[in-house]
């Protein structure tokens, strides 16, 4: 009986896949539907610092130290956390810092934070600080007030070219994102940030992510309104 080498047998099934892939439309992403990889995290609270900020809350010349690297390349939750203060000294600790270092210093909260701090900040795109109230922030070496800064991120969609063209979307445009679980639902009106080094990732908070119980979630779908 013919036995055939396993190199042969392997260069068969890539003739077969690719005969296939040809005949049945877009070309896979890296799930078996051909649709582009989705990946939906919750983000917890955290803030963002400048240079200048940063070294006044752990001394000059501090650099952030990565702790564990995120989803899209080249971000971080570094190792260094603060303190934040709102009004009638009401507080949070190990507040993470997200890096590398902004050209603005913001915090970014879930509506329960915000309530346990005594906050009423406005939901908005990371860099918008319109009406938005101030805190503290305290480090090991130093304090700062910022005077405006502290949102609710709205949540949105990180996004490349290539699936913004899945998607038929571009950079300001909104998609909703389908849960489903045991809590199910559909979280309207993600705003889309498109930018050529971006993967695909759903960012929501831990209010959201806990409303659609997202640990236990078994899938997820984008979906223009």
């Amino acid at each position: 009986m013919m036995t055939l080498d396993r190199p042969v047998v392997e260069n068969l099934v890539r003739q077969a896949l690719q005969r296939h892939l040809k005949t049945n439309g877009r070309p896979s992403a890296g799930v078996p539907d051909g649709k582009p990889k989705l990946v939906v995290n919750v983000s917890a609270r955290h803030c963002h610092v400048t240079q200048e900020d940063l070294e006044r809350l752990f001394g000059k010349g501090h650099q952030l130290k990565p702790y564990k690297w995120l989803y899209q390349d080249g971000f971080f939750a570094a190792e260094e956390a603060v303190t934040i203060i709102g009004p009638r000294q009401r507080m949070i600790t190990n507040l993470r810092i997200l890096g590398p270092c902004r050209d603005h210093t913001q915090v970014e909260l879930a509506f329960t934070d915000a309530v346990l701090l005594g906050l009423n900040p406005p939901v908005r795109k990371s860099g918008d600080h319109r009406d938005s109230p101030g805190c503290y922030l305290m480090g090991p070496a130093g304090m700062i007030q910022l005077e405006r800064g502290v949102i609710r991120h709205e949540r949105h969609v990180h996004i490349g070219p290539k699936d913004a063209d899945y998607y038929g979307v571009k950079d300001g445009d909104r998609l909703h994102l389908r849960v489903k679980s045991d809590c199910s639902a559909v979280l309207e009106d993600l705003l889309v940030r498109l930018s050529p080094a971006s993967k695909l990732e759903v960012h929501i908070d831990t209010d959201e992510g806990n409303a659609v119980n997202h640990p236990q979630a078994t899938r997820f779908e984008l979906f223009r309104p």
